[in-house]
């Protein structure tokens, strides 16, 4: 008797920043207050990546080279690498190309790819497909912004919100029931004006006024941005448990992408669970774009137990919202 075969998380690292900014350091920049912050965004600090000619892909690479060695993982074993970015350190070479030469991963395969807030779990799905279909036995899926490159600390509408960080997830196949067990991605392009860097692509290439007006940075309408976010994220993942049958009690935790407390609040209600099996660390990392959610599981680790349900959830640029369901696949070390 055959089993289906499953891309199960068999490990997980993150990495960020020693450099702490803080709501009290960012009243020195803009007109705020930690209150106002913390009220509106559940974000206490987030880490900052300093150091001349350090990209994402630095970041990438700190978590990658921990998850290959808490896997008992060569470098030469992995047959995909997967970087979920929209900071890559350069349009090209990949920042996906640059961890792997920074880790030692030679002559195999590695792409980026971009859906801003849901980009993991956009990697996640891929790897999985790749898993499942049988053609690789080790994908590496990494989740890594340097949100500080494109903020613009004059503007208190962002420069509050967003951070640095990586995190990564080691997928192998596995017959045992554990593993991804669905995931649901969409996007409509409708929302792109609402949340974008509009300068630096081939629309808008770089020039003295694409600089001076300051298109090379973040931009966000936050009111519409909320309401689509708050729907739109709590619908997915009531529809990733609707169609597999999951109430509230099945769930151990819900790992959300962390934008916004407010935000993560409506999708736990609308599941039905507590703040009790709600992953959060918003208040220590801030947004960290795609890295959220790998740096959540990295967080709770040793929280986790084989078994677990666990609902991920994201809401992001494009607009792009996605949500994975996942049975966690091993027990604390």
């Amino acid at each position: 008797m055959t089993h289906k075969i499953n891309a199960a998380i068999t490990g997980v690292a993150g990495y960020v920043p020693d450099y702490v900014l803080t709501n009290e350091e960012l009243e020195k920049l803009v007109e705020t207050n930690d209150e106002w912050i913390t009220t509106r965004t559940g974000i206490k600090e987030r880490r900052i990546l300093k150091g001349e000619g350090l990209g994402t892909s630095y970041m990438g690479a700190k978590a990658v080279t921990d998850l290959l060695k808490k896997t008992n993982t060569k470098p030469e074993e992995v047959d995909l690498l997967i970087c979920a970015t929209v900071t890559p350190d350069y349009f090209f070479p990949s920042c996906a190309n640059l961890i792997c030469k920074s880790v030692g991963i030679r002559e195999t395969a590695s792409f980026d790819l971009a859906a801003a807030c849901s980009g993991f779990l956009n990697a996640l799905g891929t790897g999985t497909a790749f898993i499942e279909s049988g053609r690789y036995k080790k994908v590496v899926i990494v989740g890594a912004d340097k949100m500080s490159a494109i903020v613009d600390y004059a503007d208190r509408t962002t420069c509050i919100l967003f951070g640095d960080g990586a995190g990564a997830v080691m997928l192998e196949p596995t017959e045992d029931g554990t593993g991804v067990q669905d995931f649901i991605l969409k996007s409509d392009g409708e929302g792109c004006e609402s949340l974008m860097q509009k300068g630096g692509g081939s629309a808008f290439p770089p020039t003295h006024e694409t600089i001076d007006q300051k298109l090379h940075y973040i931009r966000q309408e936050g009111q519409s941005v909320f309401k689509f976010a708050v729907t739109r994220m709590a619908d997915i993942s009531a529809e990733i448990m609707e169609r597999n049958h999951l109430t509230g009690d099945d769930i151990a935790y819900l790992v959300p992408h962390q934008a916004n407390k407010r935000i993560i609040d409506a999708t736990a209600n609308r599941m039905n669970i507590g703040e009790d099996k709600v992953m959060l660390n918003i208040h220590r990392y801030g947004n960290t774009t795609a890295a959220t959610i790998p740096l959540c599981l990295w967080d709770y680790e040793n929280q986790l137990k084989k078994g677990d349900n666990l609902i991920l959830a994201a809401f992001g640029g494009g607009f792009t919202w996605a949500s994975a369901y996942v049975k966690w696949a091993y027990n604390p070390k």
